[in-house]
């Protein structure tokens, strides 16, 4: 669905255009002077005026991707972005025009723009979806291959070939690019009052499963309680330090703690253990997740 920038907006867009378009171009001179006093000098004038005067090629840049349905006013914004940063970048001392060197800033601040809004799924992420996603539709054109249906096989070859990305990669990117967002709140057919999000199942559990889940959950904590409970202090001691917490103390630890060996702790722990059993099952013959692991 295309985004339609508002009368107010669309003023002010206008307003921008006609500005941009009465700035003077730079010589190759200026724009040399300008870089420079800007990246030795931090002189925000001459930024300012390096800036504004490529401001219309954000503007004839923007034209090219309004085919894509996006706000023009969105698009400017962005391409500004491209150009301040390619302001920021440019190194006066190498043989480029800036104007050629920001014409690259702004097209792929404008492509990662589309990119973003185009559709709710991500299309392009890798430097071949990117490709795809901006030269299908062209290459299509080009060799009149069914452009309102399914791509033949010669056709997916010959854009593989073109963009040097395997057909595979083709493929799913025209599976993409037919494809269109729906809204889930949108009604199902005209005239009726159901939305798709009606039909979405919900994998959360109902009310008498969170009762009875947390019921459950109850009882096997009041009995594993009562099982340590019926253990020796010592037992007790071992069980809680180390199994009834995240980040559990050692059996060095536990054994400089109760004046014994390492391996008598160990030993503590699995009697330990055989008694929370069989406590556990005298309450139940499914304990399930309450039995200790020794």
């Amino acid at each position: 669905m295309a985004h339609v920038d508002d009368p107010q907006t669309q003023r002010a867009n206008l307003s921008f255009i006609k500005a941009s378009m009465r700035e003077p171009l730079l010589s190759r001179e200026d724009e040399q002077d300008y870089a420079r006093r800007w990246r030795s000098d931090g002189d925000e004038e001459a930024l300012h005026r390096l800036v504004r005067a490529y401001t219309r090629l954000v503007v004839s840049t923007a034209g090219k991707f309004r085919n894509y349905g996006l706000p023009m006013g969105d698009l400017v914004q962005e391409g500004n972005v491209g150009l301040m940063q390619a302001a920021a970048r440019f190194e006066p001392e190498r043989d480029v025009r800036f104007s050629t060197y920001a014409s690259w800033w702004i097209r792929s601040a404008m492509q990662d723009y589309v990119l973003r809004n185009w559709s709710i799924v991500r299309t392009g992420t890798t430097a071949a979806q990117k490709s795809l996603f901006f030269n299908l539709r062209r290459l299509r054109a080009k060799i009149s291959d069914s452009p309102n249906g399914r791509m033949t096989h010669s056709g997916r070859q010959f854009v593989s070939t073109e963009l040097r990305v395997a057909v595979e990669e083709v493929e799913a990117m025209e599976m993409r690019l037919a494809a269109s967002d729906q809204s889930l709140n949108a009604t199902i057919s005209d005239g009726s009052e159901d939305n798709w999000q009606d039909f979405l199942a919900d994998s959360r559990p109902d009310p008498e499963s969170v009762v009875g889940d947390a019921h459950d959950s109850d009882t096997r904590a009041r009995w594993l309680h009562e099982s340590i409970s019926q253990l020796s202090d010592r037992e007790q001691i071992i069980i809680n330090e180390r199994r009834m917490v995240d980040d559990g103390a050692t059996l060095e630890e536990l054994g400089k703690k109760l004046g014994v060996s390492k391996e008598r702790v160990r030993q503590l722990e699995h009697r330990a253990l055989g008694k929370l059993r069989t406590a556990l099952l005298a309450r139940t013959d499914t304990p399930g997740d309450l039995m200790l692991e020794s």
